[in-house]
């Protein structure tokens, strides 16, 4: 009942909050023989950790991931896989102010009405602290999907406020481009358009000197992927993917292929048709509005989702509120907060998406007893 778990086949449990000791997340239906380490897991966890770039979040967090169980001589057992991260640089007294205090924007309230009582340092539970864990169990997942069908993750931002990128063909963005301009600098805000990406830093570091915070979308594409996973009615892939999504803290709004546009569009405007593909007896689609999926199932076409993301909460600029007893107060949020949470958001995301896919190759593998064919 506590909804602390995620998947079926390949199940993700996780515990902790923001000011706590660490977060630990348990893997159970990890296939034996995957190659993993530490070092594997840190690569992702660098992506999303604080302190990496000026127009994030200045907290000092190394998160180093230990892995209690499930790997021996650097590759899984098949057994339960148990990794921790543990919190370093908390400062709870910057959260004293908010005890009897409830933030804009935040959980406080309703973990209050919910429980009768909250870990009010740093959101608790709610934290997107939480998500250090998902993002190693992420890992896990993408090396699975990598070894047993080809399937490649890969997220980035594409809009920052009013600013959008222009990506021309999704399928084709990759990980190198996300995460390093053409001079071979960090890109910090993680979009592959660097003209847009350009306006988005400056927009970004406008709204922070101005003591705001801003929103924004991330797209994420998965090529390589075969055609068959999903299940018909509760279990759609499509529908699996957004709770993924939604679990995520500041997620607002997800959808995937055209999305939204099809409320405008005809049938015959919106139909993707059925074409031969290069190989002999490959189906493609000519175009893909459906975004990969269709009854729910994957079609062998890339997969391809978008999540938009609301402004941080804390702010550091007064804001009205009520206290516990319903009295009106101002309240200001110290700490270190993220003025814009796209750039970190990106491996969450990654990881979310590469966890539900994996849950349904395992599924589809149980239920049919061979891997689908990827086109």
């Amino acid at each position: 009942m506590a909804g602390n778990s995620f998947g079926q086949a390949f199940r993700i449990t996780t515990a902790g909050e923001s000011h706590g000791p660490g977060n630990v997340v348990i893997i159970d239906g990890v296939p034996p023989g995957i190659a993993l380490t530490a070092e594997d897991l840190q690569v992702d966890l660098d992506r999303r950790k604080p302190g990496q770039s000026k127009i994030v979040t200045q907290r000092k967090e190394a998160d180093e991931a230990e892995i209690l169980s499930g790997v021996f001589e650097g590759r899984t057992t098949g057994t339960a896989l148990a990794i921790l991260i543990r919190n370093q640089d908390q400062r709870s007294r910057d959260y004293g102010n908010i005890k009897e205090l409830y933030r804009p924007g935040h959980a406080d309230y309703s973990f209050d009405a919910k429980y009768g009582f909250r870990d009010y340092r740093g959101g608790g539970r709610s934290s997107a602290r939480e998500t250090t864990v998902r993002v190693a169990a992420g890992v896990v997942a993408k090396k699975m999907l990598a070894e047993q069908c080809g399937a490649q993750v890969v997220g980035y931002v594409t809009q920052v406020g009013d600013i959008h990128a222009d990506i021309a063909d999704p399928a084709t963005v990759t990980l190198e481009q996300v995460e390093r301009r053409p001079d071979g600098e960090p890109n910090i805000v993680r979009c592959p358009d660097i003209a847009a990406a350009d306006r988005m830093i400056e927009l970004i570091d406008t709204v922070r000197k101005q003591q705001d915070s801003i929103g924004g979308a991330a797209e994420i594409v998965v090529t390589g992927l075969p055609a068959g996973l999903g299940e018909p009615v509760f279990d759609k892939v499509k529908a699996d993917l957004a709770k993924a999504l939604f679990s995520l803290p500041a997620v607002l709004g997800v959808e995937y292929g055209i999305g939204f546009g099809c409320a405008t569009m005809r049938g015959s405007e919106h139909n993707d048709y059925f074409v031969p593909g290069e190989k002999t007896g490959e189906i493609k689609t000519k175009t893909n509005r459906h975004g990969g999926m269709l009854g729910g199932i994957t079609t062998g076409m890339p997969l391809v989702l978008r999540a938009a993301v609301k402004p941080t909460s804390s702010l550091p600029q007064e804001q009205p509120t009520v206290n516990r007893a319903g009295e009106p107060e101002t309240v200001s949020t110290k700490g270190r907060h993220d003025p814009c949470l796209l750039p970190r958001f990106i491996p969450m995301a990654e990881a979310m998406v590469a966890i539900t896919l994996a849950d349904h190759l395992l599924r589809w593998r149980a239920q049919c007893g061979q891997l689908p064919q990827s086109n």
